[in-house]
């Protein structure tokens, strides 16, 4: 492998790890190793492949390898920072520091903001990992790094400080190292201290005090204490802080010289109730032996915050003095002095409690035993007194001497146990206290029924043995069936462990205690054996009808298993007797669960009573119990599923507290908005019981977008619809920071964002991408992105949405729609079919809607009722009838749609329904009736059914005002526009009614109406392309090309538009140019807008009408425009034609059009066409001598055709007789027309073309002279852009032996093709290359320039896109080359037993492949092979195995 082709090979994986095939890029990169075991890239992308393939060892190993080859690269370090950082291995997380420590020295000279990055990610790892040293080090590091960049004082001041704040733990720590640590930790205060600036300030002021802080906690740093004490104390006199460290550093050290004694009267001339200073002088005193007269009250002061240690002392003035004497281990005999000795004297002190239990602890500690027990009874028996200064120790000695004074009494070790198993969790712990004794306390007392509860207590908590455990509470409970708490204990444990036996044992024992059913039922349950449980809990309510637990029980159980009926008539019975709150809870829940069914069908009347009965239910419950946040939660779900049924339906009666209404009256009736408002209330009220569940967020956000999707004209139209949506998307995005994984909060914040008000589509898939990422298998997020596509008519990706969609959930109804509505979309003939579907998964609006539109299409279209296509879609799928019941359940939900009323109207005719059609409202039928009349013209009726039923809705009074227009009534119209305009409350329904008013305004000559109103509808919040356009279609009208402009600019500002808008904005982009005077971009404005949408074929016809107006020297282009229109329709599916649909439709174009001169050249392309199809199949051309005829026929008609376009006539009638063999005719045809235009070269070209052709023939073979080839030469660089010319040229060049000239004639036809950007024509220089490469090889020939140049041709085709061909080429290549080698017949395998190649293609590697395989003697696959032949019918090959046979004997 070259150089070269590793490089492609490496650019071929980095493509591949583009496209995330990493499969495919760790086969590259093992290519390049194979040639290039050290190249650093193939390692680099290994290691990347297989990271994202997790497989994180593979993935270690590559990267190690490159960094061993290239330790100063940043890439391969890179990669093992980020696979260290995703890869949850301990091993892993140790290396990752070093990884970091060298990233830092690579950065540090090249990327400063990365260095920054990584040391700060190195001091998480140390300081989470408290390596307080190494944090110590690599912040040094960043500092110094810092300082070479000279960044200002007050950044490196605020470095010093932060790193003051890191190492202030490793104070407290004991590490090996910690002496270095705490050096650094004083450097980092001192740098900080000189940085500091104003001194003395209030931050120098802080950060001194921190300083002296941290000097107190290191012993060894003594001077350095003192010294900054002192300097603090010389900058802020009036602090007492530094006097209190250097005295509790005194008293600490035992020191008591003069510096000491002085501190202390210094601090407490500063500070006279400071505790410290008393203590200190205090002290000295004691050591002087000087006598203090101290009364009992403040003794008692003084001890009631006695401490444990000497350390936490400084809170109080002298009472640390006595402490100090009790717990002192320098003194052991000092405490008694506290009552008989001359040091102190305290009077009354054996009355006072607090003193008497000091000195049971003085004796404690001196191991006088019997002292201390008689001290006990000087303490009042209500007082517990300091439990931790004397109980707990006095009872401990107590008991461990009663055990040793009778060493077999059970219960005193007993109360040994128990006493050391409230002492706390490290005595619980420790097997030798309390287990211990609990243990010797049975064996001695095995009666003692306590002893063992507590040691099931032992066996439960700590051993974590529930066996022992559960044994140990029931032989409690056998000796003393009092005993609640083991009893409870027993029965949990065997309910945690499943454990049935028991159970049955007691209902063995007694089959009618209804307890015991009841606990079987819970064991049942715990094992989620529903119908187990639920007979036991049945038998226990028969036993005990009273017992209100069972009942609930078995609802609970029924509702688990869907039977909601089965349980809300369980609840009643307990509701019936009792308020009881999970009764309530189950049965709103249940409610709501019936009420979805019942929606579900469209039986919207009796889920609204469910609903309002869940309503009254779940009152009651939050009545009773307001402070759990659930049963808000399915408040709020019952207030808010309201939002499906019909808005007329809607009418909930809500408990009149709950609706925040009269409190009067029990219930109020509410109607969808203000119900869905109650629920946004339970929802916030739930939200303030517990704040941080992301759920209760999720369920708000979608209340308010019910509301925004709900007609509220008394709250703002518009403004209140985009306030609620704004406040629906910040709820889902509170929910997502809470809780990012869950898939459903991403998709709801897509479908709010997509939603009309907001429309942030990129949002909207970043949303559904996230929610699919987050659960792959994610049915409704694939199908709301499918949605997306399609409402961007992206049909492509919206079809391959939906089809995962389908693969994920074949019965999820909305995917079916979608494929549907694309279906529709495109025409296809599946379209109606599919909608059938969608009404035989569930009953969904839009494909109900669908689907009858569908039947009632095809019932209208009489002209195919002998079709097959009708008998199965109408006949066969009784469509009529699950059409009209499908709508039925429409339009009893959606009942302001008058399609849907005609449409079942109709269908009810049809099958002969009158009595249904009857029933129907009159103001339907009415409206249905306006809508009829309205469209089939009969504007009079329409206007009279119009007048004879209430209008209130916007769209009744708007089909009023369009009646009135269409008969000719044009005040009574905008009359009724007004109407509608001041019943509309949504902003886009106004723009459209004060359009319309302009429209008719204009209409009656009032310009400057027209003219305000359409400014008005501009200037709203969001303007409709409607109004728009109407001002700018006004501006042109008027000659004003101010005012088009300006309306023209605000009508691009709205973004890509399609369909018919996108040809109205180009017209009216045109038509302003024109007014301007700007001819030439006209033509521009037209190119562009046909290149941006190739697809739509009134740009073509817009663009070739204005090309010959405004453009006419490329008037050539009209052909290409007519030819596009004609074939447009071609590309849809439904409407593929047969092979002369090109002659057909140019003839139709004729007769049409039979003046237009493009349309006979046109024709004459087609004659053209098939001949060739005759020339390639060896029949006869049916179109011969056609050429010059219809030649003449554009050159009349076209007295004014352009020059392009007589000389494409002219080229195409000389290649169609030099086809058919006419040189004569053709090369004089040529002559004549040089005749006339001496310079035109492609004229030339044509008739060099002919010449040489003509020589050929004549030379019978010969070389043609230099001088020859020199001329054709120069005929081609007058056509430098010609492809085919230097095609032509190289072949030419090829069948004169002159093979490098043909290569550099086809690379010079490939570079053109590169600039051009034709892909086509690339593919066809390259592979025009490797034939000619090709054929050398095949002549026995195969040099290595040779066979790397088809390789190198083919490869790059393959690239492009896939060829056949160039597999063909590269097979054969391997044939020549290694003839008999597995591969040659792998490759021409591939090549013969694909179904999707051409016959031609085919053949040639079948007749190579038998070939190979007669070489090679494998009768076998020989017979596979001509088997094959046989059934496709190659007898070219059958007779060439015949020929190879006969050679062979």
């Amino acid at each position: 492998m070259s150089n070269k082709e590793v490089k492609a090979a490496l650019k071929s994986a980095r493509e591949a790890i583009k496209n995330k095939e990493f499969k495919e890029a760790l086969k590259h990169c093992k290519a390049v190793l194979k040639l290039e075991k050290n190249n650093y890239n193939a390692w680099v992308f290994i290691g990347l492949a297989a990271s994202e393939l997790e497989q994180p060892d593979q993935s270690q190993t590559a990267y190690k390898k490159a960094v061993e080859l290239e330790p100063e690269q940043l890439l391969a370090w890179q990669g093992l920072a980020n696979l260290y950082e995703k890869t949850d291995q301990w091993d892993f997380k140790v290396e990752l520091p070093n990884i970091y420590q060298k990233l830092v020295e690579l950065y540090a000279s090249s990327d400063k903001n990365k260095c920054y990055e990584m040391i700060s990610k190195l001091s998480e790892i140390y300081q989470s990992e408290k390596e307080y040293l190494k944090l110590a080090k690599v912040w040094l590091q960043l500092i110094q790094v810092k300082e070479e960049e000279a960044v200002d004082k007050k950044e490196l001041l605020q470095l010093w400080q932060q790193m003051t704040q890191l190492l202030s733990d490793c104070i407290n720590e004991e590490e090996q190292d910690n002496n270095e640590t705490q050096q650094h930790l004083i450097t980092a205060f001192e740098k900080a201290m000189v940085l500091m600036d104003p001194v003395p300030g209030e931050e120098h002021k802080k950060l001194s005090a921190d300083y002296v802080k941290c000097l107190s906690k290191l012993p060894q740093e003594e001077a350095k204490l003192k010294q900054a004490c002192e300097s603090m104390l010389t900058l802020y006199p009036n602090q007492s802080y530094p006097l209190e460290v250097l005295c509790s550093y005194y008293l600490k050290t035992g020191v008591q010289d003069e510096d000491a004694v002085g501190c202390f009267s210094r601090l407490l001339d500063l500070a006279p109730n400071s505790g410290l200073g008393h203590l200190g002088l205090g002290t000295k005193a004691l050591q002087e032996g000087r006598q203090l007269n101290i009364d009992t009250k403040t003794w008692a002061t003084f001890l009631n915050c006695i401490p444990g240690s000497f350390a936490c002392l400084p809170s109080s003035r002298l009472k640390a003095v006595l402490c100090l004497c009790v717990e002192s281990t320098a003194y052991p005999r000092r405490p008694l002095c506290v009552y008989t000795g001359p040091y102190i004297v305290i009077p009354d002190a054996e009355k006072d409690p607090v003193l008497v239990a000091l000195r049971g602890r003085a004796y404690l500690n001196r191991g006088q035993v019997d002292e201390a027990l008689k001290v006990e009874n000087l303490l009042p028996t209500e007082l517990s007194l300091l439990g931790e200064l004397f109980s707990l120790p006095l009872l401990l000695f107590s008991f461990l001497k009663a055990a040793s004074q009778s060493p077999d009494c059970g219960e005193y070790y007993f109360l040994l146990g128990k006493l050391y198993w409230d002492m706390g969790e490290e005595t619980r712990k420790d097997r030798s206290k309390a287990h211990t004794h609990l243990l010797k306390a049975a064996k001695f007392d095995p009666h003692l029924g306590c002893v063992f509860r507590y040691l099931g207590h032992y066996y439960r908590e700590v051993a974590n043995d529930h066996g022992r455990a559960r044994g140990c509470y029931k032989k409690a409970f056998e000796m003393d069936d009092d005993d609640a708490e083991s009893g409870a204990a027993s029965v949990d444990l065997s309910m945690e462990q499943d454990d049935m036996v028991s159970g049955f044992a007691a209902l063995r024992a007694d089959p009618e205690d209804w307890v015991c059913w009841e606990c079987l039922g819970e064991a049942y349950l715990n094992r989620r054996s529903f119908t187990a449980a639920l007979k036991a809990f049945g038998k226990a309510h028969q036993l005990q009808p009273s017992s209100i637990y069972s009942v609930y029980q078995a609802a609970a159980i029924k509702q688990t298993l869907g039977k909601f009926k089965e349980a809300v008539a369980e609840y009643l019975q307990i509701t019936a007797q009792q308020d009881y709150v999970p009764a309530l809870k189950g049965l709103g829940e249940c409610q709501l669960s019936l009420a979805k069914g019942l929606m579900e069908d469209c039986r919207d009347g009796g889920a609204i009573d469910l609903i309002q009965q869940a309503i009254q239910n779940l009152f009651r419950a939050v009545v009773l119990r307001p402070d759990l946040s659930c049963l808000w939660k399915l408040l709020g779900d019952a207030c808010t599923a309201v939002s499906t049924v019909s808005s007329n339906r809607a009418q909930v009666l809500v408990p009149a507290l709950l609706a925040g209404l009269d409190s009067n009256t029990q219930s109020h009736a509410l109607n969808q908005a203000q119900t869905l408002k109650v629920g946004e209330r339970c929802y916030v009220r739930a939200l303030k019981l517990m704040s941080e569940v992301p759920s209760l967020w999720y369920d708000l956000g979608l209340n308010y977008y019910r509301q925004s999707s709900v007609p509220r004209p008394d709250e703002g139209g518009q403004d209140s619809q985009s306030l609620l949506l704004e406040k629906a998307q910040q709820c889902l995005k509170k929910a997502i920071m809470m809780d990012s994984g869950t898939h459903s909060y991403w998709n709801a914040l897509g479908v709010i964002s997509m939603s009309k008000g907001l429309e942030n589509f990129a949002l909207a898939q970043h949303c559904f991408i996230k929610s699919i990422q987050v659960e792959p298998n994610n049915v409704v997020a694939w199908t709301n992105l499918g949605t997306l596509y399609l409402k961007k008519d992206n049909i492509e990706l919206a079809h391959e949405a939906f089809k995962i969609a389908q693969s994920l959930e074949p019965l999820y109804v909305n995917c079916w729609i979608g494929q549907a509505l694309i279906a529709e979309r495109v025409g296809s003939y599946d379209t109606m079919d599919l909608f059938r579907h969608t009404t035989e998964l569930s009953t969904h609006m839009e494909g109900v809607k669908g689907y009858a539109f569908w039947v009632c299409s095809t019932l209208l279209d009489k002209s195919n009722r002998d079709s097959e296509l009708y008998r199965y879609n109408i006949v066969q799928m009784n469509a009529i009838s699950a059409a009209q019941v499908a709508l039925s359940k429409y339009t009893e939900r959606i009942q302001s749609d008058p399609d849907a009323f005609i449409m079942l109207g109709y269908m009810n005719e049809h099958l002969q329904l009158k009595r249904q059609a009857l029933q129907t409202s009159n103001s339907i039928l009415c409206m249905s009736h306006c809508v009829f009349y309205s469209t089939s013209g009969q504007s009079e009726e329409a206007v009279r059914v119009y007048n004879s039923i209430p209008l209130q809705e916007v769209s009744d009074l708007a089909g009023l005002a369009l009646a009135y227009c269409r008969a000719g009534l044009i005040p009574e119209s905008i009359n009724a526009y007004e109407r509608a305009l001041a019943v509309a409350s949504i902003e886009k329904e106004k723009a459209y009614i004060l359009t319309a008013v302009a429209l008719l305004q204009h209409r009656q000559g009032n310009l400057d109406s027209a003219k305000t109103l359409l400014f008005k509808c501009s200037m709203l919040k969001e303007p409709i392309a409607e109004s728009l356009l109407c001002l700018c279609a006004l501006g042109l009208v008027h000659s004003d090309a101010t005012l088009a402009a300006a309306a023209l600019t605000e009508l691009l500002k709205q973004g890509s538009a399609s369909g018919k808008v996108t040809e109205q904005r180009c017209l009216l982009t045109c038509a302003l140019l024109a007014l301007q005077g700007n001819y030439s971009a006209v033509q521009r404005e037209a190119s562009r807008a046909v290149h941006s949408n190739p697809g739509n074929p009134s740009l073509w016809a817009l663009l070739s009408r204005l090309i010959p107006q405004y453009y006419p020297r490329k008037a050539n282009v009209r052909l290409h425009t007519h030819t596009n229109i004609t074939h447009i329709p071609s590309t849809y599916p439904g409407n593929l034609l047969d092979h002369r649909n090109a002659l057909k439709t140019m003839q139709r174009a004729v007769l049409l059009c039979p003046d237009d001169p493009a349309t006979w050249a046109g024709l004459m392309a087609a004659c053209h066409t098939e001949n060739t199809s005759c020339y390639l199949s060896g029949s006869a051309p049916c179109r011969r001598g056609l050429e010059q005829t219809l030649m003449s026929v554009v050159s009349e008609k076209g007295v004014c055709a352009s020059q392009t376009l007589e000389a494409w006539v002219l080229q195409q009638a000389v290649t169609g007789l030099t086809l058919g063999g006419q040189l004569e005719q053709a090369e004089a045809l040529c002559t004549q027309v040089l005749n006339v235009s001496p310079e035109h070269p492609t004229v030339m070209l044509s008739l060099r073309q002919v010449q040489c052709q003509r020589l050929l023939l004549a030379g019978g073979g010969t070389a043609l002279p230099d001088s020859v080839l020199e001329q054709l030469n120069n005929t081609v660089m007058m056509n430098p852009t010609n492809l085919g010319a230097w095609h032509w040229l190289a072949e030419v060049y090829r069948s004169q032996g002159l093979l490098v000239q043909a290569v550099l004639a086809y690379r010079q036809s490939l570079q053109l093709a590169s600039q051009l950007g034709l892909h086509s024509s690339q593919v066809a220089s390259l592979l025009r290359l490797a034939l000619l490469a090709l054929e050398p090889c095949l002549a026995g020939v195969p040099r290595k320039d040779w066979t790397d140049m088809i390789l190198e041709a083919t490869t790059e085709v393959l690239k492009l896109g896939s060829s056949p061909m160039a597999l063909l080429f590269q097979a054969l290549l391997q044939y020549v080359t290694k003839m008999a080698a597995r591969e040659t017949r792998r490759l021409l395998e591939r090549l013969v037993y694909s179904q999707d190649f051409p016959v031609t293609v085919v053949q040639v590697a079948s007749w190579y492949l038998l070939r190979h395989l007669h070489a090679k003697n494998d009768q076998e696959l020989m017979n596979v092979l001509l088997q094959h032949a046989k059934m496709n019918g190659d007898q070219r090959l059958l007779e060439f195995h015949s020929l190879l046979a006969s050679s062979s004997t």
